[in-house]
Order: C-alpha cells, then structure tokens, then sequence
C-alpha cells in the first residue's frame, strides 16, 4: 500500500528530524519540544493509522492536562482567610509553572519528566489572583494568605465564572457577599425624622450606603446633580447617631461605654454652610459644627470639641478641603466614624495636597459624592478609590497598565469588564431618567453661602446704618423716607450677592459667586444647559466674565437686547452647545420658551415670589421632557434668607387662601423691616 506507506513515512519524519548514524533511524535527541509534541500531538495520529507499541520509559513519559485550581474562602476580624490548592502540583515547584505560564509556554517539564500542559485550566485564574492580590513568594508556596475584606466580590467572580473552584467557604464570606450583592434591597429602617421625606430611590441609596458601612466598605454615591445625595448621607448619619444612642440608654452597645466617634464632612468652601443648613432643616436633633474663620478661630473650636464630652460635642463636623489643608495638624492623630468627601472630583489628581489631606485622615468608614465621578482620565476613579480603600484598585502605576492603558488606549472590553467587576458594587448612579417618574416635575433646592471677612464686615455696616436710621425717625418719617430705606434695602440685597455692586474698588471676592460657580461648572461637566436669573444686570455682567475666565460660553439677555438679537439668541441656545443662558429677571421674566434648559439658577431673591416662578417657566413648560432643577442662591443670616422665610410665609396663606403668594414691599411696616434686619447677623 505504497500511498498508506508514503503518508506514515512524512508522519514519522513531521515528529522525528533528526537522524542518527549508527543505527540509521529517526530519533529525537536532546529535544524537548519535539519529545512534547510527539506525545501530545504525534501519538493520536499514529494510533490512528496502526498500532503503537511503548516501552515502559515511555509510558511514564506523560502529558498531564492543565492544573485545575481551587480556593476555600473564611471571613474574620475584617479579612479573607484564602487558601489555594491546586491538585497534583507540588507547592514548591507551582512558582515556576506560574513563570512559564506567564511566558506563554506551552508546557511545563517536570522534575519526574512528565508534561504539563499550561493552556486553558485554572492556571489564568490563578495568575490574575496572584498578581491582583500582591501575593508575596512566601504566602502563594504555602497556598495561604490573609486578604482585605473587600476583595470578597473579586474572589466571588473568579468561583462564580467557573475559573477557580470554590472548596469551601465558611457563612459568614458567604452572608457578606450575599449582602453586598443585594444591598439596594436590604431593609434598614428610615429614621422617622426622615421617612416622609426621602423618596424611594433616596431610601435605596441610604440602604446601600449602610449595608457597605456594615463591613467597613467605602463607596461612591455617583448620583446625577440633584438627585438628594447631600439628603441621603444625612439619614446615613443620623440613622447611626440615633442607634448609638439608644444602644447607650438601654445599656446594649456592646464593646464598651464609648460613644461614638464624630464623623467629618469635606466639601468645597461654597457648601459648608449649605451642608449647615440642610441638617438643621431635616435633621436638627444632630449635633453639628460648621469650621470657619480665621486660623485662630477654627483652632480654638477643633481644640474645644476635643475637650468636650462625646455626648455634648459636635457629632459631624463640616469644614472645606481649602481649610482642612491648612488645619491638618489639628485632624492628625483622631479617628472619626465617617468620613465623608463631596464634589469628590475635587481629588481627581492625587498629588495635590487637598486630596492628599483628606487621605490622611483617620476613619472607620468612608463615602464619596460626585456626579462626575471620571471627568476626563480614568486615574481620577482610580484616586477617589485610592480615598475610599486604600488598595482596592492598586498602585496607581498597575492601575494605570492594567486597566488605564488597556482600556483607553487598545479598546481593551476585557479590561474594561474586570474593572466593571471590582468597582461596580461600591458605585451607587442613578440619572435622573431613572428615577423620573417618582420625582416632582420640578425639585427645588435652596443653595446657603456663608459670607466672610470683607463682605461679611461691609453687610454688617450697611444692616447697623438701616437699623440706626430706622430707629431714630418716627412712623410718620418712616412713610416719607420709604424710596431711602428701599435703596438701602438694595444696597444690602447687592452686598449678598458681589459687594461690586456698590462699592467699585472692592476686589476680596464674593461667598454667592463662588458657590454660584461651582454649580455651574459642576452642571455644564453633566451636560446639562442652565438658566441664570438675577434682578441685577449688573451681576449678570460680572458672572459673564467669570464664565470668560473659566472657558465657558454663554449667552445674556438683559432689557437693553433689541428684540431680534433676542429671538435669535433663543433660537441657537435651542440648537447649538452652549451651556449657559443668563437672563434678567424683568426681560426674561415671561414671554420665552426655554426649555433645552434643565437647571434653572435663581442668583437672588425678589420681593414676589411668583415672579420667580415665572421665569422659571421659561424651561418648565410644555415640550420640556427632561427633569427640571430649580436653585436659589442664599446668603445665610442675611435680609436675603428672610425675604426667603418671608416668601415662605406668604405661600403657605396663598395655599390657604388659593390666592397669589407675592411679597409687596408696600405692605412692609418699619417693624417688619426692623425685625428683618435684627435677624440677620
């Protein structure tokens, strides 16, 4: 069978090349791949075409299939305890099949002389885990080492995409991991201060939030621009206050007598006081301390709560990444319960010192709030996770080649999976299509900016001279003077918002401006398109440069814009990209339709509400399918927060009385002016 010869003869000499002079016939010599190949490949084709006969040297001349690699998981005292067995390898000789593995070699050649094949099994889990888990020499030889916690979720995805066997795994990883991976649905009771206010997808986001802080878990509330997340981090603490305390009363806290620890809120300078003023609104019974003032002032108010009886001191302390740079010294050494960081993008860039200031600091559990968690580089995510867990994501010189690179750079969707992986449970985002239908189709939020040195000392002249001259003339001079007063009135509103206004060679800058730009930038980086009324033309023209000096374009339209520009202005901001329209109150008050826009900013109140409400309109209106969030810019204890109050008044006896709710500074008596003035400080 000459044809049946011919093809086993090129069989042989496909596997046997070398050929040796004494004997005159093919061997393999000195050749290891060839031997390999002979037996993986070679031997099921000559069995195919006759019978094989082997000496006994031969048949143990084996090629092993892959390893197959296994891990037991236990949960104590805040680590994974792993183990890693891996059947029918010798522990000592495992470091080097790793190393050939690594270097994409086929097989490995044994101490006895047997083959084994490295492709496929459970040696790539078994790579991954050793390189994402730092394992040192000592710990994988022993098959045993002592992990972080939150390295729970990683291990429950190499076992639950069959890559690794799982052998064991005690009931405490496994509640932890089944916690984790339903904590949006966990049931953790709403403080009663709070169950009326928070809507469902808030009550969800405190659950999350708890459950993580359960097991010492730090995370992420991604949520969109006005979706409550400053409201959500308020049940959070209070919910734990509350329980602290009553475990104290009955005598029931476990460990010990102690109280609990403060927790520490870092925002930027321009939400201090807004974060102020939204626990004494729903949550009053919590003990809070604003940091403010000079260097001396802030030092004498950490040293007094140092002083001060766990149950008498601040139970969240609120200060600005600005001031705890500054004051650093004074954190160092204290532990805090939490510690909680908003407009976290703040620390996108590790190397600055505000973000290596809020790492340094000592918590038991951290949370981070930002609507632009990743902005431009993905080593932003990777420095608000270097906050968050120190390590979970890495060194930033590996985060950067095994996710950064792979994934922006070659497209990498494996990459960008595993990364999905590991962080996807302790990011928490909701849009506000989400969660649209359970929200007002208008959510209002009141903006407090606290104001200081120069401006603060400039208002408190101006209110003093109103008040002297108030008290000095009689109600009959009160009736004759009311143009003077209404002038000082405004002078005080213009104070609020940029002491500019008045005064033309002021330059130490404005509290409500820089929390005005702050909203801003933090709107136009979610793409959102934002209306800006202000009553002042003026302040509409020193916020133009502001938005000049930032790289943002927009468009202005006061009562001196001829009506065509102002059709066409209309027109393009429905067409083109950009971000920002600011309006004067009067001239854009009615009459336009607006409604690309979805933020609308209120920069000062006016007297009638309902002429807010108007311009307002300009957006939430009939076509507008996006939420509609309304701000309106306050400057804490001053006329501006009791027009605020005063307003607030009113509307409540128009719902009564289904009337108008507007404020008429005719109806004004000297008393009311007099006590709006005394109130503010």
């Amino acid at each position: 069978d000459v044809p049946a010869e011919f093809y086993i003869s090129r069989l042989i000499t496909r596997y046997f090349s070398y050929w040796e002079d004494e004997s005159g016939e093919l061997v393999i010599r000195g050749d290891e791949e060839a031997l390999y190949q002979v037996l993986s490949e070679g031997m099921p084709q000559f069995q195919e075409v006759g019978e094989v006969w082997l000496s006994e040297s031969v048949r143990h001349l084996r090629v092993l299939p892959p390893p197959e690699v296994s891990m037991g998981v236990s949960l104590g005292g805040g680590w994974l305890d792993l183990k890693i067995e891996t059947a029918g390898i010798d522990p000592a000789e495992l470091l080097q099949v790793l190393s050939e593995y690594r270097q994409k070699k086929k097989y490995y050649r044994m101490k006895n002389g047997e083959f084994l094949q490295l492709a496929g099994g459970g040696l790539q889990a078994l790579d991954s885990l050793t390189a994402d888990l730092g394992l040192t020499k000592s710990e994988f030889q022993a098959g045993e080492a002592k992990i972080p916690a939150y390295r729970a979720f990683y291990l429950d995805s190499l076992s639950g995409d069959g890559r690794m066997k799982l052998f064991q795994r005690d009931e405490a990883y496994g509640m932890m991991v089944r916690d984790l991976k339903t904590a949006q649905s966990v049931s953790y009771a709403v403080p009663a201060v709070l169950e009326k206010t928070l809507r469902e997808y808030q009550k969800i986001g405190y659950t999350w939030m708890r459950t993580l802080a359960r097991y010492h878990f730090g995370g992420i509330l991604a949520d969109d621009m006005g979706l409550g997340k400053t409201l959500q981090v308020i049940a959070l603490l209070t919910a734990f206050y509350q329980e602290k305390t009553e475990q104290k009363a009955a005598g029931n806290e476990g460990s010990g007598s102690e109280l609990p620890l403060p927790s520490l809120i870092v925002c930027p300078a321009s939400l201090v006081y807004n974060w102020g003023q939204e626990f004494a609104r729903f949550s009053p019974e919590i003990r809070v301390l604003l940091i403010a003032g000079t260097a001396n002032e802030r030092q004498e108010q950490l040293e007094e709560q140092m002083r001060m009886e766990a149950s008498e001191g601040a139970q969240v302390i609120i200060t600005s990444y600005d001031l705890l740079k500054r004051d650093r010294a004074a954190y160092l050494g204290r532990t805090f319960e939490y510690e909680i960081i908003d407009e976290a993008q703040v620390i996108k860039n590790a190397k600055t010192q505000g973000a290596k200031a809020v790492k340094e600091i000592s918590a038991n559990v951290r949370f981070a709030l930002t609507g632009t968690p990743v902005e431009n580089r993905l080593s932003e995510l990777w420095s608000i996770f270097d906050f968050l867990m120190p390590g979970f994501l890495f060194t930033s010189q590996k985060f950067k080649r095994a996710f950064e690179m792979p994934i922006v750079r070659d497209q990498d969707p494996n990459a960008l999976v595993q990364l999905k992986k590991l962080t996807g449970p302790f990011i928490l985002r909701r849009l506000k299509k989400d969660v649209l239908k359970e929200l007002p189709d208008k959510l209002e939020t009141v903006l407090y900016s606290n104001m200081e040195g120069e401006q603060k000392d400039l208002y408190t002249a101006a209110a003093a001279s109103l008040k002297e001259q108030l008290m000095e003339g009689t109600d009959g001079d009160y009736g004759k003077e009311r143009m003077q007063i209404l002038a000082e009135l405004m002078r005080l509103r213009q104070i609020c918002c940029d002491p500019r206004l008045c005064y033309g060679n002021y330059k130490a800058g404005s509290a409500k401006l820089k929390t005005c730009m702050d909203l801003i930038r933090t709107g136009v980086e979610g793409e959102h398109k934002i209306l800006l009324f202000s009553q002042f033309t003026s302040m509409l023209d020193l916020i133009e440069e502001e938005l000049k000096k930032e790289g943002i374009e927009c468009y202005k339209l006061t009562g001196a814009t001829p009506k065509e520009e102002r059709i066409q202005m209309v027109s393009r901001f429905h067409q083109n990209e950009v971000p920002v329209f600011l309006i004067s109150l009067k001239a854009g008050g009615t009459g336009l339709n607006l409604t690309a826009a979805d933020i609308v900013i209120h920069y000062d109140p006016w007297w009638n509400v309902a002429a807010q409400n108007q311009a307002t309109d300009r957006t939430h209106r009939i076509g507008q399918e996006k939420q509609v969030m309304v701000y309106k810019l306050i400057t804490s204890d001053t006329i501006e927060e009791n027009i605020l109050n005063l307003q607030e008044a009113k509307r409540n006896l128009a719902d009564q009385i289904v009337t108008g709710g507007g404020i008429s500074f005719g109806e004004l008596t000297k008393a009311d002016i007099l006590k709006m003035i005394e109130e503010s400080r």
